[in-house]
């Protein structure tokens, strides 16, 4: 059985870091160890919410915890986000360090959260520089926004052929794949958005249609579909074509529901067998 470990934020009420992505993860049959960096009320979308940070030696403490148990060499990947602060960030520095030495083979999938397009940064001063020069060089995964990917490479991007550019100098400091996520570029249609997966064998865009609302934890839940989608296909593509429906299906369903969480529940069919699929247009 697939297994993965993710460090991530935790909130009570609604969906946000691993209570965004741990159930998707288990209604598809994946074995999820969630170990929390913050166990919230709520996101910190609405303003005001109560609850403990954990500190980065709780964090190692309770990975450690599930090393004693001796199932860190069952895991297959490692899937970190949001990082509060630069301690945080060497905590999971850690912990990819020790399941690397019980398991070489596993995957660690980032998704360096930084900010987005409109809100700008939303993360602690020493966390960009965390990620583009610790992180970075270790993940095999990574999934920035389009903000964020343009955040690593100091630059901004607006053609397909800048952001191919810059998602090859990314690669060029360690992570054999990157999927860039909300990206729009000078040919990206008004109506759409699309996700780039790049790696080896090439560069492969999908293109959905936009819906009239965004929703914290959606980023969670992408890197997480991505993740467990090419630990089971070995295909980028595969995985981005898969990510994008469900993720599609996901939203569409909570914008039905005028819901201002996540429908994670009601659209739990849609991360087994998504209602619409979308093909990949190889651009490389």
């Amino acid at each position: 059985m697939t297994s993965i470990l993710s460090i991530q934020s935790s909130v009570a009420y609604g969906h946000a870091g691993n209570s965004a992505a741990a159930f998707p993860l288990m209604r598809m049959g994946i074995e999820v160890h969630p170990v929390a960096t913050v166990h919230f009320s709520n996101h910190t979308g609405y303003g005001d919410w109560r609850g403990p940070v954990l500190g980065p030696g709780e964090v190692l403490e309770v990975v450690r915890g599930i090393d004693d148990r001796g199932a860190l060499a069952d895991c297959d990947a490692l899937l970190s986000g949001y990082l509060g602060d630069g301690e945080t960030g060497e905590a999971v520095l850690a912990a990819a360090t020790l399941l690397r030495e019980r398991n070489p083979d596993a995957l660690w999938c980032c998704d360096p959260v930084m900010g987005d397009v409109g809100r700008g940064f939303f993360v602690r001063d020493e966390v960009p520089v965390m990620l583009r020069d610790r992180v970075v060089p270790m993940a095999q995964v990574l999934t920035p926004n389009h903000f964020e990917l343009d955040q690593l490479v100091g630059r901004r991007t607006q053609s397909l052929e800048e952001i191919l550019e810059a998602v090859d100098e990314v690669r060029s400091h360690g992570p054999r794949i990157v999927l860039v996520t909300s990206l729009v570029s000078t040919r990206t249609d008004p109506s759409s958005v699309q996700m780039l997966a790049v790696d080896d064998s090439g560069a492969h865009l999908v293109t959905t249609p936009r819906l009239p609302a965004s929703f914290a934890g959606a980023g969670d839940v992408t890197a997480a579909l991505f993740l467990a989608h090419l630990l089971r296909t070995g295909s980028p593509r595969s995985a981005v074509e898969l990510t994008a429906a469900s993720m599609f299906g996901l939203l569409h369903r909570t914008v039905a529901l005028g819901r201002r969480e996540l429908a994670l529940v009601a659209a739990q069919d849609e991360f087994v067998a998504p209602t619409r699929c979308f093909s990949a247009e190889r651009v490389r």
